[in-house]
C-alpha cells in the first residue's frame, strides 16, 4: 500500500511542479509521476544533508515540489537539446 501512496503523492507533486513551471512538453502520467517521486527523493536527500530532516524522515510537500521543479528544469534542458531528425 505504501508504493501506491508514493505513486499518488508523486503524481500530485509532479502536477504541481508542472503547473508552477508551465511550458510545452509532452510528459505523460508516468513521466509526471517519476518527476514528483524524484523531486521528493532529492528534497529528502538535500534536507538530510543540510540537517533539516532527521535520517529516515520524508521531505515535506513544499520541499518536494521544489525538488520536482529542479528535476523538471533538468528534464526540459535535456529534452530541449535533442534534435528531431
Amino acid at each position: 500500500m505504501s508504493i501506491l501512496w508514493m505513486i499518488i503523492i508523486g503524481f500530485v507533486i509532479g502536477l504541481v511542479a508542472r503547473a508552477i513551471m508551465p511550458g510545452r512538453d509532452s510528459a505523460g502520467f508516468i513521466v509526471t509521476t517519476v518527476l514528483g517521486i524524484l523531486g521528493a527523493v532529492i528534497a529528502g536527500f538535500l534536507g538530510q544533508s543540510l540537517g533539516w530532516y532527521a535520517p529516515g524522515e520524508p521531505a515535506g510537500f513544499i520541499a518536494s515540489v521544489i525538488g520536482a521543479l529542479l528535476v523538471l528544469f533538468v528534464y526540459r534542458a535535456a529534452i530541449g537539446r535533442r534534435s528531431t531528425i
